[in-house]
């Protein structure tokens, strides 16, 4: 695992308090959490996040400091809204957290396990609509073309059929620019899924919001907002100690989707990082000192990479140019 240093700080672009227009601020009862507390009455109780969802001037929504935020400051925690183990690690990982599991029952290849009770009473919500349907086929899908997203589809499909989820869950994130290439492969995908459910004996108005449209919807969103989970393990929590923004993909354990870390936008030279320790709870913290106003990001891809490499990752896999300081200078 490569490390990433982190020097060109004094360049860095920084957006004006009076240049954005908020969108989304965070008080106390809000369902992220950060490190600083509330007030010198409350010192065990966590305060809202020192940031703000605020328009940029040309990408989109952005995040912003409310305060000056410190090196090595953890700024936010975020709980995954949807997520899914990879194929490779679904027996080696918790079904619901992805934490890594301690041991692994040879006797149960077949079954999924839970890391505790709290998991799996959790994971009702998409678990038991999961077991009514034979997925060999839709794995089978994912599975030779390399595809992962299509399986937080299909989580989000059981979720939504349980209750336990909107069927327009991810309609706030954006959604990514297909191919008609792109479009036919999910199609595909989508027949497999509904097939799924249908042998299942499940229809009617349990699968009424399953159209084309809605999965093809909810891929494209899923495809640039999807963060892939790489473990550090317990010991791992001093980021300025050896940081990384990439780890091989055989390390990733699955994938996730979360609100708020969906709206920092990326840079090659970023002032923040994210970070998942032990299981798909992400933790944001600050690379360098931040000021008050100023845009957090994040860098999207492994900022180790040269300049070309960068570009061709970011353009590929995300549809998008990157403009930012590092490339304009050709670094």
């Amino acid at each position: 695992m490569g490390l990433v240093r982190y020097s060109r700080w004094a360049s860095r672009l920084k957006t004006l308090n009076s240049q954005t227009k908020p969108l989304l601020s965070f008080s106390s009862s809000s369902s992220f959490s950060s490190a600083t507390t509330a007030d010198n009455e409350n010192p065990g109780r966590p305060g809202p996040p020192p940031i703000r969802v605020a328009l940029t001037e040309s990408f989109g929504r952005g995040v912003f400091a409310t305060r000056k935020i410190e090196t090595g400051e953890l700024i936010h925690t975020a709980k995954p809204v949807l997520s899914h183990p990879s194929l490779s690690t679904i027996h080696k990982v918790c079904y619901c957290c992805l934490r890594k599991l301690k041991t692994t029952d040879s006797s149960q290849a077949q079954r999924v396990s839970f890391c505790s009770d709290e998991c799996q009473r959790q994971a009702k919500g998409f678990h038991d609509m999961e077991m009514r349907a034979d997925w060999s086929a839709y794995d089978d899908y994912c599975r030779s073309r390399g595809f992962k997203y299509p399986l937080l589809v299909k989580r989000l499909a059981c979720m939504v059929m349980s209750r336990a989820a909107f069927a327009n869950l991810l309609d706030i994130l954006q959604p990514a620019s297909l191919s008609p290439e792109m479009i036919v492969e999910m199609e595909e995908g989508f027949g497999l899924l509904r097939s799924a459910f249908e042998n299942s004996n499940i229809t009617g108005e349990q699968m009424s919001f399953l159209t084309k449209q809605w999965y093809i919807s909810v891929l494209a969103r899923i495809r640039i907002n999807a963060f892939r989970i790489e473990l550090v393990g317990a010991l791992y929590d001093d980021l300025l100690s050896s940081l990384a923004a990439s780890i091989e993909s055989e390390a990733a354990v699955g994938n996730a989707v979360y609100m708020l870390p969906s709206f920092y936008n990326h840079d090659c030279d970023p002032n923040a990082h994210i970070i998942w320790i032990e299981n798909a709870n992400a933790r944001l913290k600050a690379l360098r000192d931040v000021d008050e106003g100023e845009e957090l990001r994040i860098c999207y891809i492994d900022a180790s990479m040269d300049h070309d490499a960068r570009q061709s990752f970011l353009s590929h896999g995300f549809g998008f140019q990157c403009n930012c300081h590092r490339c304009l200078t050709g670094d």
